[in-house]
This record gives structure tokens, C-alpha cells and sequence, in this order.
């Protein structure tokens, strides 16, 4: 933290900085930008697929993990690249290893959402 950015003022950085990199990974990420309209159609879902709080939060919940762990493959990404050009074995695996977590968040959101559609559409 820099010095005199406590309190309110740190806040105030702080969500500027992360509305930045939003920006960012919006902008220079088709992955991040195809997963944020799946969850922009997904999220009003949700209400109606959702029939409890934790339904609900489940459904909504899986879809902002997909978005968070995009970031953070992204941000890795964004490292290894400033790194250098040159193919080097830990950087090809430091992006397969944040490829491979950025799909296990989608298997465990399309799990989570067709196990909540199937209990409400079939088993009702």
C-alpha cells in the first residue's frame, strides 16, 4: 500500500484499480467478454431456475467463479507474456495450468446449472 492511501482513500484506489483491469480484460479478452454475456443471460435466470436463497446463489455464484478464475488466467497470461516471447517450458505450463482451471470453473457451473434444471423441470 502506498504511504497516506488508508482508510476511505485506499477504498477509493483500490476500486479504481479493479474497475480498471475489468476494463481491461473487457477489452483485450474475447474469452472474458463471451463468458460475461453468458452470465448476463444467465444471471436473470437464475430467479427463475432458483427456488430458494441458496439455489439462487449457487446459480448466480457459479457464473462469477468462471469470471474470476478468467481473470486470473488472464492476469497469468498477461505475466508470462511481459516475461518475454521466447517458449520456455514453465510458461507454457503456467498458462495450460490457468486453461485448465478456467475450464474446470465452466464444468463446475454447467454442472451446477443442469443439475438445478433438471431437479426443477424434470423432477417436479
Amino acid at each position: 500500500m502506498k504511504p497516506g492511501h488508508t482508510g476511505w482513500r485506499h477504498l477509493i484506489h483500490s476500486t479504481r484499480y479493479s474497475l480498471k483491469g475489468l476494463r481491461a480484460a473487457f477489452r483485450h479478452e474475447s474469452a472474458f467478454r463471451q463468458e460475461l454475456a453468458l452470465c448476463l443471460v444467465l444471471v436473470p435466470l437464475a430467479w427463475w431456475i432458483g427456488d430458494t436463497p441458496v439455489e439462487w446463489i449457487l446459480l448466480v455464484g457459479s457464473c462469477f467463479m468462471v469470471l474470476i478464475v478468467e481473470l486470473l488466467n488472464s492476469a497469468i497470461e498477461s505475466v508470462v507474456d511481459r516475461i518475454g516471447p521466447e517458449r520456455h517450458v514453465l510458461s507454457g505450463r503456467a498458462k495450460d495450468i490457468g486453461s485448465a482451471a478456467v475450464m474446470l470453473s465452466l464444468a463446475m457451473a454447467g454442472l451446477t446449472w443442469g443439475l438445478l434444471a433438471v431437479e426443477k423441470f424434470l423432477m417436479a
